[in-house]
C-alpha cells in the first residue's frame, strides 16, 4: 500500500514537472572516484535547518581538506529545502535519485522520513537522520533507514524515570498530532506503564494549528485533575502552545512543564534566549543530549562562532558526525573494492509512457554493502562515541536534565539507559545509583515539589458511595431524621478530608436497600464501573477489591477471629491430673521404667547396691527411678555410663517438674472459661455450623481458603442474630461459633460476657477508603490519616465511636491447655537415644570381657562350654565383675607356677642327656 502510494506520487511528479532528465545510469566509476556525491533535505527556514546546513557544510569542508580520509575522494553535497512540505520532499528525494548521489542526510521530520523511506528502501539507498526521532522507524519496514541520533524511546524513558523520581502518577501529553508525536507519546505511555505511572490524557494539537485551535485543546486539559504535563512538539511552533498557556494562567504555581528535547534546542539556538521565550518557559525541566566535552568539540565550538550568529545545538554536533559517519564508510567500501554504479529499477520499465521518463531513477548496486559499513563504523565524533548495536540505535544513549532559570538553563542531573537519573556525569557511573536530582525551581518560582495534580475547582463534585448498614452502625450509619451519614469511618474521613490542602467538593451516597446490610465488593466494582468516585465505610482491603480499585492507608486493623459461647471452668478432684495430656503421663511413667532399667544394667556388676535378691532389685530399680523426680535417690552410681545417663534423666525430670507446677499453678488459681472449640483448626475440623455476618466476604474467604463447605456457613444479620444463634448452638438450629472481623467482633462483645474469642486472628487486614486505580487523592488521603494517627486524632474518634466499658473480651481468660507430649518429645528422644547407646557400649565391654575370661569360666565351673554357652554367659553378667577379677588373678597365679615346675623338669633331663647317654635319666 505504501508503495504504491509511493509510486502514484512519482507519476504525479512526472506529469506535472516533467523535471527528471537523463542520469548516468548503468554508469560505473573507478574504485577512487575523484568526487563522490550525496545529498541532504532539510527545512532551510527552521530553527534546527539552519544550523544544521551550516554544520553540514562543515564538515563537507573539513573531511575534503584531510587527505587522509577518503584518500583523495572528495565529497559534494546537495542541499534540498523541504520548505516543511512532504510533497517538495518527494520532488527532493526524486531528484536526488536521478543524480549520482550514493546518499541522502536527511530528511528533518520523522514525517518526512516515513515517505522518503519508501524510495530510498527501493533504491538501495542509505537514508540517514540526525532529526528524525521516531521510534516506529528503527522497524523492518525500513531497513536503508540509519538514525544517527538517540531515538525517542529513550528521552521517553528517561521522562518517565523523572516522574516516578517526583513519585507522580498521572501525566497530560500534549503534542503534535502526526507521525512524530502520535509514536513518540506512545512511547511515553509504554515508559510509563513500566513504572506503574500512566498518561491520563492526551491532548493532541494539529499540524500548524492556530492559537484557536491550540486553545480549545488546553482549556480541556486545565479542566484535568493531573498538573504534570509533557509537552512533545517542534521547536518552530512551541511559542504558540505556551503563549496560550500562558493566558490561561496554567504556567503559574502548581502547574509542572516537562518538555522533551526541543525546548533545549530552542534555548542553546536562541541563546540568549528573547523575552518572550523566557516568559513562557520559567521553571519548566527538558532534556538535552548527552555529550561528553573533549578537545574536538571545544576546538568545533570555537569556530562555530566564527561561522554563524546563532548558538551551537547538540543538532549541530550530530549532522557534523554524520557526515563524518558517512565518510569512513566510504573509505571502508571503497576499501572493499566497491565502486559507485547504477542499474535500472525494472519495476519502473512496465510504467514508462511518452510524458514519464522513469528510466532516470536508478537503483544504487552497493547500497547494501554501504549501509553494512555505516553500521560498522566505530568512530569518536563531536558528540563522543559512535557505534551501532544490533537494533540499528546508536550506543549509550544519554540526556542532560535542565531546568529553566531566568535568561538560561542550570544542570540538575544526568540521565543513561545504564545509570538512571544521577547527579554524577554518566561515563562516571559504573552501576546503577540510588535515583537521584539536584532541587529544581518549579513554575511560579517555587522550590517545593508540586503535588502534581488538584481537583479542579471548577469539577463536579465526587459521588462517594457508602454502604447503607443495618447492623453496627457505630461504623457507618444513616441519620433517620435528615438522611446524613454518622460513624466512626465518617468522622475518619471528613478528618482526613479536611488535612487536604485543597478543597474536595462531595457528596455521600447511600447504597444498599436499608433492610440487609449490602455487598461491600459490589460497592468498590460500581467505583470501577464508574457509578461512584469514592467509596467510604467498613470496607476491608482484600486482594480481590484490590483488583478493582485503589485503597487509602488503612484507618483501622481489623483480621478475622472465631467467636464462642464460653462457660466457667471448676476445679475438680483430679484437678492435679490436668497438666499433662494422657498420653503424656503414660511415656513419663514408661521413661522413669526404662531409665531405673538402663541405670541397673550399668551398675548391676559394680554396684552393691543395685545387687541382692530379685525382690530386692525390683524394688530398687522402681524407687531409684522415681525417687528422681525430687532428687532424692539414695543409691550413687559408680560407673561412667550410669553417671551420664542419670544427669540427662535429671535434666528432663526437671523441666517436666517445672512445666508441671507452673501448668497446675494456674490451673488452680486462674479464673477460666471452657469452650471445647479452640480456634479456626478444631473448628474445620468439626462439622458444626459457623455463622458469618451476611454479605460480608466471610463466606468466599472460608470457602476457598479453608475449603468449608457451603452448607456448614450460616448468614446472620444483627447482633441479636449473633447471639441468639450462639446460645442455641448447632443442636438446636444454632451455630457452633461466629467468624466476623475484629472490629465488629469486638463491639459485639463489648456487652456480651458469656461469648469470647479464641485462638488467634488468622488473616492480617484492614479497612481502608477505596477510590478509582490511578486515583491520587488516594495517596492525599492516605498521608492525611497518617498525620491524624501522629496527632491522637484518629484514637479519639475511635474512643468517640467504639470504646465501651460494660464487659471487654480482653480481659477473658481461657482453660489452659494441657501440656501435649509434642512439647517435649525432643527431650524424651534425646533422653532414650543416650539410653541405647549407653546400653550398645556396655554390651560391647560385656562381650569383651566374656570372651577374654570365657576358658578360665568353663573350667572353673566344671561345666563343659559345649553344653550352655547363652547360660554361662549370663552367669558371667550377673556376676560382680571383683569376683571375676579375683578369680581371674588367682587363676593366672596357678598357671605361671605350673610353667615354672614344667621348665625344670625340662632342664633336668637334658642335662642327663649330656652327662651319659646310656643312662636313663629319671
Amino acid at each position: 500500500m505504501a508503495n504504491s502510494l509511493v509510486w502514484a506520487l512519482v507519476i504525479l511528479v512526472a506529469n506535472f514537472s516533467g523535471c527528471f532528465t537523463e542520469g548516468a545510469n548503468n554508469s560505473t566509476f573507478s574504485k577512487r572516484p575523484d568526487v563522490v556525491s550525496i545529498a541532504s533535505i532539510l527545512t532551510f527556514d527552521s530553527i534546527i535547518g539552519k544550523v544544521a546546513k551550516i554544520a553540514l557544510e562543515a564538515a563537507i569542508e573539513d573531511v575534503n581538506s584531510d587527505p587522509t580520509m577518503l584518500n583523495g575522494t572528495k565529497l559534494k553535497i546537495a542541499l534540498h529545502d523541504s520548505n516543511y512540505s512532504a510533497f517538495q520532499s518527494m520532488m527532493a528525494a526524486l531528484q536526488v535519485m536521478e543524480t549520482d548521489a550514493v546518499a541522502l542526510i536527511g530528511p528533518q521530520t520523522s514525517v518526512l522520513a516515513h515517505v522518503i523511506s519508501h524510495v530510498t528502501n527501493e533504491l538501495k539507498t542509505p537514508l540517514l537522520s540526525f532529526t528524525a526521532t521516531d521510534p516506529t522507524l528503527s522497524s523492518l519496514q525500513y531497513p536503508f533507514f540509519v538514525r544517527t541520533t538517540h531515538s525517542d524511546l529513550y528521552q521517553m524513558a528517561a521522562i518517565a524515570d523523572i516522574v516516578r523520581y517526583y513519585e507522580w502518577r498521572q501525566v497530560i501529553a500534549i503534542y503534535i498530532d502526526d507521525d512524530h508525536g502520535r509514536n513518540g507519546i506512545i512511547s511515553l505511555g509504554d515508559q510509563l506503564a513500566a513504572r506503574g505511572c500512566r498518561i491520563s490524557h492526551k491532548a493532541p494539537v494539529k499540524p500548524f494549528a492556530t492559537k484557536t485551535d491550540i486553545s480549545n485543546v488546553l482549556v480541556q486539559v486545565a479542566l484535568m485533575e493531573s498538573r504534570v504535563i509533557v509537552v512533545h512538539t517542534y521547536a518552530n511552533w512551541e511559542l504558540d502552545i505556551l503563549q496560550v498557556a500562558k493566558n490561561l494562567e496554567m504556567l503559574d504555581n502548581g502547574y509542572v512543564w516537562i518538555a522533551t528535547n526541543w525546548l533545549s534546542t530552542v534555548i542553546d539556538v536562541s541563546s540568549p534566549l528573547p523575552s518572550n521565550t523566557i516568559e513562557v518557559t520559567q521553571g519548566f525541566i527538558t532534556l538535552k543530549a548527552y555529550t561528553k566535552d573533549s578537545k574536538l568539540r571545544r576546538k568545533f565550538a570555537s569556530e562555530w562562532q566564527n561561522l554563524i550568529t546563532l548558538g551551537l545545538s547538540t543538532c549541530c554536533l550530530y549532522a557534523y558526525d554524520t557526515v563524518y559517519l558517512l565518510a569512513r564508510a566510504l573509505d571502508a567500501y571503497f576499501d572493499k573494492g566497491g565502486n559507485v554504479s547504477f542499474s535500472k529499477d525494472v519495476k519502473l520499465k512496465g510504467l514508462k509512457g511518452e510524458i514519464l521518463n522513469l528510466d532516470s531513477l536508478s537503483i544504487f548496486d552497493g547500497g547494501h554493502l554501504l549501509l553494512q559499513d555505516i553500521l560498522n563504523v566505530k568512530m569518536k565524533g563531536l558528540t563522543g562515541a559512535i557505534e551501532f548495536n544490533s537494533d540499528k540505535d546508536l550506543v549509550f544513549p544519554a540526556f542532560e536534565v535542565l531546568n529553566v532559570i531566568g535568561t538560561g538553563v542550570r544542570k540538575i542531573g544526568y540521565w543513561s539507559n545504564v545509570s538512571g537519573l544521577s547527579t554524577m556525569p554518566p561515563e562516571t557511573v559504573n552501576k546503577k545509583p540510588p535515583q537521584q536530582l539536584q532541587p529544581v525551581i518549579w513554575p511560579g518560582q517555587i522550590v517545593k515539589k508540586p503535588r502534581g495534580w488538584v481537583f479542579p475547582e471548577n469539577g463536579k463534585q465526587l459521588k462517594i458511595g457508602v454502604p447503607r448498614r443495618v447492623s453496627f452502625q457505630e461504623f457507618v450509619g444513616q441519620s433517620k431524621n435528615n438522611d446524613a451519614f454518622k460513624g466512626y469511618c465518617i468522622d475518619v474521613f471528613t478528618a482526613a478530608v479536611n488535612l487536604l490542602p485543597y478543597a474536595v467538593p462531595y457528596k455521600f451516597q447511600s447504597y444498599g436497600d436499608g433492610i440487609k446490610n449490602p455487598s461491600n465488593t459490589k460497592l468498590v466494582s460500581s467505583i470501577n464501573d464508574g457509578v461512584y468516585d469514592a467509596a467510604v465505610g467498613d470496607i476491608a482491603i482484600t486482594t480481590n477489591r484490590t483488583r478493582l480499585a485503589d485503597f487509602s492507608q488503612p484507618f483501622i486493623e481489623s483480621g478475622l477471629v472465631v467467636v464462642v459461647p464460653v462457660r466457667r471452668s471448676n476445679s475438680s478432684t483430679w484437678a492435679f491430673l490436668r497438666p499433662f495430656s494422657p498420653l503424656m503421663w503414660c511415656v513419663s511413667g514408661v521413661f522413669f521404667i526404662i531409665v531405673g532399667a538402663v541405670v541397673w544394667i550399668l551398675e548391676h556388676r559394680i554396684n552393691d547396691e543395685f545387687r541382692g535378691p530379685p525382690k530386692k532389685q525390683i524394688v530398687t530399680v522402681l524407687w531409684f527411678s522415681f525417687s528422681t523426680l525430687f532428687s532424692s535417690h539414695r543409691e550413687n552410681t559408680l560407673s561412667t555410663l550410669g553417671r551420664m545417663v542419670l544427669i540427662l534423666w535429671l535434666f528432663v525430670v526437671l523441666i517436666i517438674n517445672s512445666s508441671y507446677t507452673a501448668s497446675l499453678t494456674s490451673i488452680l488459681t486462674v479464673q477460666k472459661l471452657y469452650s471445647p472449640i479452640k480456634g479456626i483448626d478444631s473448628l474445620m475440623a468439626s462439622k458444626e455450623p459457623i455463622g458469618y455476618q451476611e454479605n460480608s466476604f466471610v463466606r468466599n474467604y472460608l470457602i476457598a481458603e479453608y475449603g468449608i463447605h457451603e452448607s456448614r456457613l450460616i448468614p446472620l444479620s444483627l447482633p441479636q442474630d449473633f447471639e441468639k444463634a450462639l446460645r442455641d448452638g448447632p443442636k438446636n438450629g444454632g451455630v457452633a461459633a461466629v467468624i466476623d472481623e475484629r472490629a465488629y467482633v469486638e463491639l459485639f462483645l463489648s456487652t456480651r460476657c458469656n461469648f469470647s474469642i479464641v485462638g488467634q486472628e488468622f488473616t492480617k487486614n484492614g479497612w481502608g477508603f477505596a477510590f478509582p486505580r490511578d486515583s491520587p487523592l488516594a495517596v492525599d488521603v492516605s498521608t492525611a490519616i497518617l498525620k491524624l494517627s501522629e496527632s491522637g486524632e484518629l484514637q479519639r474518634i475511635h474512643d468517640k465511636w467504639l470504646m465501651r466499658s460494660a464487659c471487654s473480651s480482653q480481659g477473658t481468660k481461657f482453660e489452659v491447655d494441657q501440656l501435649e507430649l509434642t512439647s517435649f518429645r525432643g527431650l524424651f528422644i534425646i533422653c532414650g537415644l543416650v539410653c541405647f547407646l549407653a546400653l550398645i557400649i556396655y554390651t560391647i565391654l560385656i562381650i569383651q570381657q566374656f570372651y577374654k575370661h570365657y576358658p578360665m569360666l568353663s573350667e572353673s565351673s566344671g561345666r563343659s562350654v559345649r553344653s550352655g554357652p547363652l547360660q554361662t554367659f549370663v552367669s558371667f553378667v550377673d556376676e560382680k565383675e571383683e569376683t571375676i577379677r579375683a578369680r581371674s588373678k588367682r587363676k593366672y597365679s596357678e598357671g605361671d607356677s605350673s610353667r615354672t615346675n614344667v621348665d625344670n623338669a625340662s632342664s633336668q633331663n637334658y642335662k642327663c642327656s649330656r652327662l651319659d647317654l646310656s643312662l636313663n635319666c629319671k
